[in-house]
């Protein structure tokens, strides 16, 4: 069942004296991800309520690994556009596809961006498949 309002049920777990920070902080990192980042203000503001300041480099250094922690409408995150994966086959377990599933099949199928993959070499036109390029 979706979630409408993630903040709501949020903010009970944060103000729960008997949790943990290190939980507190997990909290704070799903809700982040499930909205692909937040403002500034709010982040300040979660980690002043919920008195983790000497832990929020915990939550500020995943911007190192590219995910979009503070986000404003100013600056826009360059998304690869995902394929529609919905008619396909899944199991149970398996339902979520990597993003580099998706970049590595518009590279076999020589569809990729050359201003966004400058590295990636053109298939000649005359390539059958047969063999890597």
């Amino acid at each position: 069942q979706k979630v409408k309002d993630s903040m709501r049920v949020l903010l009970p777990v944060l103000l729960n004296k008997s949790h943990e920070s290190y939980d507190k902080i997990r909290a704070i990192l799903l809700y982040i991800f499930s909205t692909n980042g937040t403002t500034q203000e709010n982040l300040e503001k979660l980690i002043q309520n919920v008195q983790i300041e000497s832990d929020s480099d915990m939550i500020r250094n995943w911007k190192y690994l590219d995910v979009p922690v503070i986000s404003s409408f100013a600056v826009q995150q360059h998304k690869y556009p995902r394929r529609d994966r919905s008619s396909e086959e899944t199991f149970q377990l398996s339902r979520w596809t990597p993003v580099i599933k998706d970049v590595m099949e518009d590279a076999i199928e020589n569809k990729l961006d050359s201003k966004d993959w400058p590295y990636s070499s053109r298939c000649p036109p005359t390539w059958n498949g047969s063999g890597a390029v």
